[in-house]
Parts: C-alpha cells; sequence; structure tokens
C-alpha cells in the first residue's frame, strides 16, 4: 500500500506543480514535466508482473537494472570487492536468469575461470561425439517393496519450506514443476494447500518436527500421515535426517515468519521461533531408521520412501546399510545433500565448518552401497549448489542417479541474493511472508520460467553428455571428469577415488574401508568399540 501512496502523491504533486506553471512562471512546467515522467513509470512499474523488484520498488528498482546493464564492467571490481566476502557468481546468476527469461545465453571472449588453477576440474569431451538425446532421461525410484514406483526427472526442485518462501513462491515452483514434469520436494515445513494447487509431482519432506503430521506433543502422527500421503500429487516421502547447510541441528524458522497461517499448518504456536529438534524421536538406531522407512512406505501405500542427509561419518552410513541387510528392506532413494549447499539460515560455524561437501559425502554414500550389494535398488539423488548441465553431468559420474536444486530453482522465481531471507523483508517477494511484499511475485510468469530454466538446463546436460560420447547417463565414467592436482598434473575421477566393486563389503573389505565397516553396527549410530 505504501507504494501506492507514494506514485499517488507524485500524481497529486505534478498537477498542482502543472497548475502553478498555468498561471506562474514557465518553468513550473519542468518540474511538472518531470513529475509526471516519475509518475507515469511508477504506474507502469506497479501494473506490470514481470519484474518483482519493479512492483515492490516502483522506480527507484530500475537501479537494478541498470547496474545489471553494466555488469560487464562491474564485474572484477565486485569479484574483487565483495561485501560480504563471498564469491560472485555471474556465471551460474547469468545461466539461470537467461535461461528462465528464454534467453539463449553465450559468452563471448572464452572462458572466466582459471583453467590453471590447481583443483580446476572440466569433463572429457570425445573427438567423435553421439547425437544427444531427443527426450531427456528419467529415473525410475521405487525398490522391491515398492508398488507405485516414480518416473524421476535429472533436475529438480530440491527442498524449500512454505515459511522459508511466501505462497506465492511456492505455487511459482509447482505449477512450473507440473508444466515441466518434474518433482517438487515441499521441504520439512509441512504439505500445503499452496503445494497442491498448481498440480506439479511432490516429495513430501518429513523433518524431526514432524510439521503436518504431528501430535500435539511433536510426535509422528501415523493417522495425519497417511491421510495426506494418499493424495495423488504426493509421488514420494523423504525422511529428513540433516541438511547441507546446518547439519546436526534441526531447522529453524524465526519469529517474524511464523505467521498464523504458518503455524496452523506446522502445529506450533503463532510469532514464536519454529525450531525443528535436532533428532528425530521416532526412531534412535539405524535399525529403526529402516523400519521406519518401511512403515512410512506401507501407511503411504507403496510409494517411495527415502531419507535424506548430509554426510558426516562414514561409519553412520555403513551403520545404515547394515541395518538395511539385516531388516531385509530399505529406503527407495537417498538424497545426499552437499555441506556447500543449502538455502536455510544457519550458524556461519556450520555453514562454513561442519558437513561433507557434495562430491565426498555422495561418493561415500555411492561406494558404501555398491560395497554392500544395494546400490541396484537405491537410487541416489545429489543436492548442493546444481545450477548448470555440467553440475547434472559431474554428479551423475559421481554416483547420482538424479540432482536437485533450491539456489537456481530461487533465482528463476526472482531471486536476486538480497540475503534478507531472514528478515522476512525479501524485496521480490521470494523469501518472506508480508502480504505486500509477496503479490509483487506474478505466479503465472515466474512459474513459466521455472520450466523454461530446468527443461533448458536438462537440454544442457544431454547435449553435454553428448559431446562427451554418452548416449545417455548410462554410459558416463568416472574417466570423463578430470581434475588438476598440480601445476602439470591431471587425474580421473576413476585414479583419483576409490570406487568399491560390488558386495566387497560383505565378503573381503578393502584396507581402507575395513577398519569403518567393523566399527558400524545395525543397533547404533555411534561406532562399536573395539
Amino acid at each position: 500500500m505504501t507504494r501506492f501512496v507514494a506514485v499517488g502523491l507524485v500524481v497529486v504533486i505534478a498537477v498542482v506543480v502543472a497548475v502553478l506553471g498555468a498561471v506562474g512562471p514557465w518553468g513550473w512546467w519542468i518540474g511538472a514535466a518531470v513529475l509526471v515522467a516519475f509518475a507515469a513509470v511508477g504506474l507502469f512499474d506497479l501494473l506490470q508482473r514481470r519484474h518483482s523488484v519493479l512492483r515492490n520498488y516502483p522506480v527507484l528498482g530500475h537501479m537494478r537494472y541498470l547496474f545489471e546493464a553494466i555488469r560487464p564492467e562491474l564485474q572484477q571490481y565486485f569479484i574483487e570487492r565483495n561485501v560480504d566476502g563471498r564469491p560472485y557468481d555471474r556465471d551460474v546468476r547469468s545461466i539461470v536468469y537467461e535461461r528462465a527469461k528464454g534467453i539463449h545465453g553465450e559468452l563471448s571472449f572464452g572462458t572466466e575461470r582459471d583453467v590453471e588453477e590447481i583443483g580446476y576440474e572440466y569433463l572429457i569431451h570425445s573427438i567423435a561425439p553421439v547425437p544427444q538425446l531427443g527426450d531427456a532421461p528419467r529415473v525410475l525410484v521405487g525398490g522391491p517393496d515398492c508398488t507405485q514406483p516414480y518416473s524421476m526427472s535429472l533436475l529438480n526442485v530440491s527442498a524449500m519450506s512454505f515459511g522459508a518462501l511466501s505462497a506465492n513462491a511456492i505455487r511459482a515452483l509447482n505449477a512450473g514443476a507440473a508444466r515441466g514434469g518434474f518433482a517438487h520436494d515441499t521441504g520439512e515445513g509441512g504439505l500445503t494447500p499452496y503445494h497442491l494447487d498448481g498440480g506439479g509431482d511432490l516429495v513430501w519432506e518429513i523433518g524431526s518436527g514432524y510439521f503436518g503430521t504431528r501430535t500435539d506433543d511433536g510426535h509422528f502422527d501415523p493417522d495425519r500421515f497417511a491421510e495426506k500421503a494418499a493424495h495423488s500429487h504426493v509421488k514420494a516421502v523423504s525422511i529428513k535426517l540433516s541438511q547441507g547447510a546446518k547439519p546436526g541441528i534441526g531447522g529453524v524458522l524465526p519469529a517474524a515468519k511464523v505467521s498464523e497461517e504458518i503455524a496452523r499448518y506446522r502445529g506450533v504456536p503463532p510469532y514464536q521461533k519454529c525450531v525443528s529438534p535436532a533428532a528425530h524421536s521416532a526412531f534412535t538406531t539405524p535399525r529403526e531408521l529402516i523400519r521406519f522407512v518401511a512403515r512410512l512406505r506401507g501407511l503411504a501405500g507403496g510409494k517411495p520412501v527415502g531419507i535424506k542427509l548430509c554426510v558426516g561419518s562414514r561409519i553412520e552410513v555403513l551403520a545404515i546399510c547394515k541395518a538395511m541387510i539385516a531388516e531385509g528392506t530399505g529406503p527407495d532413494f537417498i538424497i545426499v545433500d552437499g555441506a556447500e549447499g543449502g538455502t536455510a539460515a544457519a550458524p556461519l560455524e556450520y555453514e562454513d565448518h561442519v558437513g561433507l561437501p557434495l562430491t565426498d559425502g555422495l561418493m561415500t554414500v555411492h561406494n558404501a552401497l555398491v560395497g554392500t550389494g544395494l546400490r541396484d535398488h537405491i537410487r541416489v539423488g545429489a543436492s548442493g549448489k546444481v545450477a548448470a548441465g555440467n553440475d547434472i553431468v559431474k554428479r551423475l559420474i559421481q554416483g547420482a542417479d538424479f540432482t536437485n536444486s533450491a539456489r537456481a530453482m530461487m533465482m528463476a522465481i526472482g531471486c536476486i541474493q538480497a540475503q534478507r531471507c531472514h528478515t522476512n523483508k525479501c524485496p521480490v517477494g521470494v523469501a518472506t511472508q508480508d502480504a505486500r511484499r509477496a503479490r509483487a511475485l506474478d505466479i503465472a510468469d515466474k512459474s513459466l520460467r521455472v520450466t523454461r530454466y530446468q527443461e533448458s538446463t536438462v537440454s544442457q546436460a544431454t547435449q553435454i553428455m553428448a559431446s562427451l560420447g554418452a548416449a545417455g547417463p548410462a554410459d558416463l565414467t568416472p574417466h570423463m571428469l578430470r581434475k588438476k592436482v598440480s601445476p602439470t598434473t591431471q587425474r580421473s575421477y576413476a585414479e583419483l577415488y576409490e570406487w568399491l566393486a560390488p558386495g566387497v563389503l560383505l565378503t573381503e573389505p578393502p584396507q581402507t574401508w575395513a577398519t569403518d565397516w567393523a566399527a558400524a553396527t545395525p543397533d547404533s549410530f555411534r561406532a562399536v568399540q573395539g
């Protein structure tokens, strides 16, 4: 309302100045013309639907597009003087924004990356590339105990809750997923009407707070779960053990964002900080976790049920694998969240110093499943700074079957990385519960951008595969990804990392895994003391 009043005030002042010009010196007409121009721009900004910044900040918002227009000249300045000390990742932002807008983005004058830098990774193209796949490949998720398997896209919307994001943001993401045929993870904040309105396929995430399916005392409610899991849009269920942004502590929604509506959907008091427990109350051991997975699958009518975690200890991963073997069942998928990813607010110490990066966590889970003979039945997802086609291909080479993206999907619906998410004052209406700010996000326009971004990125991934000589994900090998490890040496992932043979941990664990394998037990997440 404030922005409408401001524009209206400018109109009134313009009329007054015009009247003064009519009865006084002609110089008043200059001021009237300027004010009329501002008023016209302001009215246009308020009524247009393409740019959320302009809808929330008429006239003033044009400064952002001015700086965007001269971005190449400001690039080095921002790299050297970024105010918060974080890298200004122009490549990723350009890719997302341009693809979301339907622009075929290309850069001039070659790479801006330092290809001589130690740690530089690159994909090995073939001198005889193969034709690109006509249809994007999909991954069938569902193990032996799953009766309703789901066909998953290579790139999906990662977990972001209603509460962290606005209702309009959730609606835009879901409608975009419905149009593009990919999955939308609800985040741990509960299954809400905003997730269901657009008709998109949903992965319903259940966190330690059991929001949306909890008893009055905060424990898991099987009846409420079964009722909601039966919805036709719910295609799979994910049990969140931890997340990359802050592994080892529960999710946090600041009191400023816990509106009465949020409180109602989560089953918590309004206007109070909403903090999830660090650990689940429904299970305390790996064996109990696997039994909980099986229980949810039964309550969900045989839909796929998986787990999501940021990997910490390899012993804990192996303990879960031993529990699967002991119980004769397991999750249908495992989503590995990298410590470098995460859109959630978190203590700086956790963001920078807790949890394994996605590459290490992903390969730990992949190898553990292969080594225990479980990999054929369990699909692996990768989440953590996945934004471009090359990210998808790299993660598939490292052991994933599909990927999820949060930050890039936020950019596709208008996020400008203002980093005001925790304040409830997001300038573009993405990460806020302020209805006045959220109204600026036009669902129809932004949902189309989500679809465009996802389709273009997956298409680019399949084109890269073809350039490597791979007709599809099944043809990708660790030899196709290399890393510069010294000024004169490069190594492929086949050489840099250990790749376990199927079932080897059950017969003759290699020396590098033997100690951890012996310390893992299905009856405790703690290592066996021996």
